[in-house]
């Protein structure tokens, strides 16, 4: 029997539908002269633990950095001034000013149909709930109202809605952030208009609740499980962070918020986990700028740790939780990224699946998501799996059903799948053969592997995807601090006239056109780059897909105060931070014309090339002050040579790092350190210091002394300790008082432990 995500999920946690008992006791809140919080709590009991509870955000604190945030905004925008203007009665603002055309350029990729248009609709919801029971001179306009609510009773919601004549749907449904979005979207729109009926689908707004609600739930619970498919996305985190926030301030349902609200957590628990002074330092699983700088602004406003200023262009998932009054961060995530000292952690995210396995007429499914399901494209396509040789048949029966590939990111699969003269068998012979190539946007299960101190970090993908090609992903960076950052890629194509554009396949500085093989010890890193096809493998393919005959390093030697290179060595030293990297190929410094490129106001030289081949052997290490002097610390790792065999099998490395000991490793066989082998993958959902959450387990637990947090998905509790009062230097000089709540637990629903759908065999992995 097949069994689709929905049944897997929302029937395994017992998620469907009964109502969360709210926090028992006095609901209190913070007043304060400024900012004065003005917005009412819904009646009943209250799903989440009010602000000021023990075991959350002190919440003087907390207000006194919203309104550093808010503040310190270079270029308020509508939905900030607006958040602004409800917390301080004296903030002067015409809100009365704001018109209908002052979202021409939103309501353009609203009604042209374009992507990212639900990121839009975020901002909608939000301002529709500031506007909401606010005083005529702070709300908007009923003609800006009326044309929020007709674009979201006209959208449609999901790419198997029905699909109007002549209109070519652009909107990415599928990626993990996106279906989240579109879910909050779809089902807070049904809430404000439960009556109306939306124009696309003939529902009523009651029915697109209905029907949202349990992917929603189902979504938030295979977060639990399997962590994110978008593995440490500085860009896409924040897109989950943001509708889960949505959902949790806005939504009625008890439920829902208590859901949303433990979301949130865990996507603050991941931020957190590996924070580095304002950095979201971890191999990437979706990213697309030169560095960390998406998660920069959230980063800031949370951990406190960063040298940079809190508020300077508006970022809305800042803007959303400043905003919020019902969901407060629990304090033992602000105390895990900023925890002093060594810190090691391991974490496991994705769903196993190896393509390069010859094709059967039934493949088995890892926990029963069926590849032949449509119920389960989603589920699929969420990890970028668009080019599984066992999903060609259903990929092109609901292609065709609803004119996906008329979209314009799907160009290129269209092509390919014209290719195959549109043959779903020839398709998934096509694909099988050529994984290496054509399933560049799978994300699959990765196990990331992430080391810091208090001056340095380092974080690898273990042995992922070695030799495949592969999008948007950052598979290692060395960091000191929010500029100083190290890592390599293999680029496929020479670079943008923006120098750090995309157009969201590999590029020069985004992605992979092969992934290396990369192990990691602690301060130590080993990448071995030897690409799993070339201009043999296919001869048409390599025409759409070359790539550089050479791998690099960025390497911005402005942002550090002394750059050396010594043979093959290149370091680095930023205040009391080192980083230091070897290639087996010499590099030297490559320069680019600024007439041509746009380099973004980063001074040459960067770009650090080693030329003469795709393949190479890139080793990393870290290090600080407490080593010894730049001078020192540089000199013992050129004293000690590296030993790298290349033969027709690939490489082999031997190197004795001052810092790790003696370090074995290849393009084949085990990773070793002083001769005992290390583990490269089958990592936990989450192993650190503060706690460690086993693969599919339903309940994690963290805790710093006496600050925890327990979020219990079979339970669908959320509880969270007692912490100390901040020290002053922490508390913003805009104080509040906050009246304890006399218990943090909340109580909610129970049901059966979630476990994979059926049993999978013929791969250990499968199940965890």
């Amino acid at each position: 029997m097949e069994i689709g995500r929905r049944r897997v999920l929302a029937g395994a946690l017992g998620l469907t539908g009964a109502a969360l008992v709210g926090v028992r006791g006095t609901r209190a809140w913070a007043t304060a002269p400024l900012p004065s919080v003005t917005f009412d709590l819904p009646p009943g009991d209250y799903p989440l633990a009010p602000p000021g509870s023990p075991g959350l955000v002190d919440e003087a604190t907390w207000q006194g950095w919203v309104n550093d945030y808010l503040h310190g905004l270079t270029n308020p925008d509508v939905l900030s001034q607006l958040t602004r203007s409800h917390r301080e009665p004296a903030y002067a603002w015409d809100a009365a000013a704001v018109t209908v055309g002052d979202f021409a350029g939103m309501f353009d990729t609203i009604d042209n149909w374009k992507d990212t248009r639900d990121f839009r609709f975020m901002d909608i919801h939000w301002l529709l709930h500031l506007a909401d029971g606010a005083t005529p001179t702070r709300t908007l306009d009923p003609t800006v109202i009326d044309a929020f609510e007709s674009r979201l009773a006209g959208n449609r919601w999901r790419y198997d809605d029905p699909l109007p004549d002549g209109v070519t749907d652009n909107q990415w449904f599928w990626s993990e952030n996106h279906l989240i979005i579109g879910l909050c979207g779809e089902y807070l729109a049904g809430q404000r208009m439960p009556d109306r009926v939306f124009g696309i689908t003939g529902l009523t707004g009651a029915e697109h609740m209905a029907r949202s609600k349990p992917d929603i739930l189902a979504w938030i619970a295979e977060r639990a499980r399997f962590g994110f498919f978008e593995f440490h996305s500085s860009v896409y985190m924040r897109f989950n962070i943001k509708p889960l926030t949505m959902l949790a301030e806005i939504a009625d349902d008890p439920e829902l918020v208590r859901a949303a609200g433990m979301g949130v957590d865990l996507c603050l628990l991941d931020v957190a986990a590996h924070n580095h002074k304002g950095s979201y330092v971890a191999a990437e699983g979706r990213v697309y700028a030169i560095s960390s700088a998406d998660s920069w602004p959230l980063s800031r406003f949370l951990w406190r740790d960063s040298k940079g200023p809190v508020g300077t262009g508006v970022d809305n998932t800042t803007v959303f939780l400043c905003a919020a009054q019902r969901y407060r961060p629990p304090q033992v995530l602000l105390d895990i990224a900023v925890s002093p000292g060594e810190t090691l952690v391991r974490e496991r995210h994705g769903v196993y699946f190896d393509a390069t396995t010859p094709i059967t007429p039934d493949p088995i499914a890892p926990f029963g998501y069926d590849f032949d399901d449509p119920e389960n494209l989603e589920f699929w396509w969420s990890q970028g799996g668009v080019g599984l040789w066992p999903m060609a048949h259903v990929n092109l029966e609901q292609a065709a059903k609803f004119r996906l590939l008329d979209a314009a990111a799907l160009a290129d699969v269209k092509a390919l799948v014209a290719l195959a003269g549109n043959d779903p068998d020839v398709l998934a012979g096509f694909l099988q053969k050529n994984q290496a190539i054509l399933n560049f946007g799978h994300l699959q299960e990765v196990n990331t592997y992430h080391w810091r101190n208090d001056v340095v970090a380092l974080a690898s993908a273990s042995d992922y995807r070695f030799g495949f090609m592969r999008d948007q992903v950052r598979p290692w960076k060395a960091v000191i601090d929010e500029q100083a950052v190290v890592y390599t890629t293999h680029p496929r194509t020479e670079p943008f006239t923006d120098m750090f554009g995309h157009d969201g396949k590999p590029g020069y500085w985004t992605g992979e056109a092969s992934q290396p093989r990369s192990a990691q010890h602690e301060r130590t890193a080993v990448h071995i780059y030897q690409p799993a096809w070339d201009e043999t493998t296919d001869a048409l393919l390599w025409l759409i897909f070359p790539y550089r005959d050479f791998t690099h390093a960025f390497f911005p030697q402005e942002r550090f105060d002394e750059v050396v290179q010594d043979g093959n060595w290149t370091f680095g030293r930023a205040g009391d931070g080192y980083v230091g990297i070897w290639s087996w190929r010499a590099p030297t410094w490559r320069t680019h014309d600024t007439a041509v490129y746009d380099t973004g106001g980063l001074v040459e030289p960067f770009d650090l090339v080693a030329e003469g081949g795709p393949d190479n052997v890139w080793i990393a290490e870290v290090g600080d002050a407490s080593q010894g002097s730049f001078g020192d610390w540089l000199a013992a790792r050129v004293a000690s040579p590296v030993d790298v065999v290349r033969d027709a099998a690939g490489f082999t490395v031997a190197w004795t790092s001052p810092a790790s000991g003696d370090l074995d490793f290849g393009s084949t066989g085990p990773f070793r350190v002083d001769g005992v082998e290390q583990a490269l993958d089958g990592f936990p959902r989450h192993d650190a210091p503060w706690g460690r959450v086993e693969r599919l387990e339903l309940l994690h637990e963290v805790a710093i002394g006496d600050a925890t947090l327990e979020l219990d998905f079979e339970a669908m509790t959320r509880t969270h300790g007692p912490v100390p009062p901040p020290p002053p230097s922490t508390t913003s000089s805009t104080s509040s008082t906050t009246t304890a709540v006399p218990t943090t637990n909340d109580p909610g629903t129970t049901g059966p432990s979630a476990q994979p759908a059926k049993p999978v065999s013929g791969n250990p992995r499968f199940t965890g």
